[in-house]
């Protein structure tokens, strides 16, 4: 099946210019130096990046196409950091809900701006007492006299350090999910603290915060949607988070995979290419094999969602097995390379850090299988 047309392949070009130009020559020292320049998202705004998939009047390219959003997605990766796309695509997981929900006021406020680049947007869900359980999350929101009162924290929030907006997660209601909303918070709201940048294992070029909130004053009208109502905006959102991080784990493992090829046709053991060994020739069509699968996969839950499905159980499994399919990849091609794959200096090496953090975010690997189980009426 084709998926991708002519538009797609001019987004492709875009974002490849884009990822050539302004990121390649110097993401080695932003990942080194645990964060990318603001004003690369500006960069990314007036390419027209950022704006994919949103609508015309906001300053998006009025496109609801979700195959641009795949192809950009993969061109982002070729910059070889899980960690800069993840910034960068903090926009997607934040942003939405605002678009879908929020009030005209709102829209007007945040969505031009985010759009752009301008200004930057961070998603607030996940606290330091769980993080997949969503349905029991702690941090309360009162409301009172034309505001909300809230009181919590948050952790592991991409782009949590210098976001400028924040789609926060809140109790408005009683216990589990029914009693879930969304607020818009504004970096310097009275009572709203960012804490300590988090230093992580991969994705060293994004920035991870903690988030703390004490008696923290949001005007009523930053409610996003109705009341007691964030629980499916949540879930809504989730669909389409979790099929981009099935994209970042199979091109993790594509570009594991090239520079594997490459580099076993120039090292040599014994007197000869270590490719003609057969041992290492069975682990690359091993590798490339998975890794078509889970791409094709991928696009099959990507189109059932452009028919307006909800793939809750392929997006999953896509998510599953992509995941897995960037352990096994990064595992071998760190092996491939040898003493180098442990070296700072190959790329091998980012993707294997980059990779272990796919099967967590987004809903863990044990969490989908639960969620494909009820699917299946198990």
């Amino acid at each position: 099946m084709i998926y991708f047309n002519e538009t797609h392949q001019l987004v492709r070009q875009t974002v490849s210019s884009f990822v050539t130009r302004h990121i390649l020559p110097y993401i080695n020292e932003w990942e080194e130096a645990n964060e990318i320049p603001r004003e690369i998202y500006q960069i990314a705004g007036q390419a027209g990046i950022l704006g994919i998939g949103y609508p015309e009047k906001w300053g998006g390219n009025g496109e609801n196409d979700l195959f641009l959003k795949v192809a950009a997605s993969e061109e982002l990766m070729r910059s070889t950091s899980g960690g800069l796309v993840a910034g960068l695509g903090s926009i997607d997981i934040a942003l939405p809900p605002v678009v879908n929900w929020g009030s005209t006021e709102l829209k007007e406020k945040v969505v031009p701006e985010v759009i752009a680049g301008n200004k930057i947007m961070a998603l607030a869900i996940t606290e330091p007492s769980g993080g997949s359980d969503v349905a029991n999350l702690q941090t309360r929101a009162i409301k009172k006299d034309g505001h909300y009162l809230v009181n919590g924290s948050k952790t592991f929030i991409t782009s949590g350090i210098r976001a400028d907006y924040y789609t926060v997660a809140v109790r408005t209601g009683g216990t589990g999910h029914g009693g879930i909303s969304l607020l818009l918070i504004e970096k310097g709201t009275p009572g709203f603290r960012v804490g300590r940048k988090l230093n992580k294992m991969g994705w060293w070029a994004s920035d991870t915060a903690e988030l703390f909130f004490d008696d923290c004053k949001v005007p009523a009208s930053h409610l996003i949607g109705a009341e007691n109502t964030g629980f499916i905006a949540i879930m809504a959102n989730f669909l389409k988070e979790r099929l981009s991080l099935a994209i970042m784990a199979y091109m993790t493992a594509q570009l594991a995979f090239e520079a594997s090829m490459e580099y076993v046709k120039q090292r040599q053991a014994f007197g000869r290419p270590i490719g003609k060994f057969q041992v290492n020739r069975h682990k690359l069509v091993d590798m490339a094999t998975q890794t078509e699968l889970a791409r094709q996969y991928t696009y099959h839950a990507a189109a059932l969602i452009e028919e307006g499905k909800n793939p809750i159980k392929e997006v999953s499994m896509a998510k599953n097995f992509a995941t897995d399919t960037a352990d096994f990849v990064t595992y071998e091609a760190v092996q491939l390379f040898g003493g180098m794959g442990y070296m700072r200096e190959t790329v091998v090496e980012r993707l294997y850090r980059d990779a272990r953090i796919l099967s967590i975010g987004g809903g863990t690997k044990e969490i989908m299988k639960e969620i494909i189980a009820k699917q299946m009426g198990l």
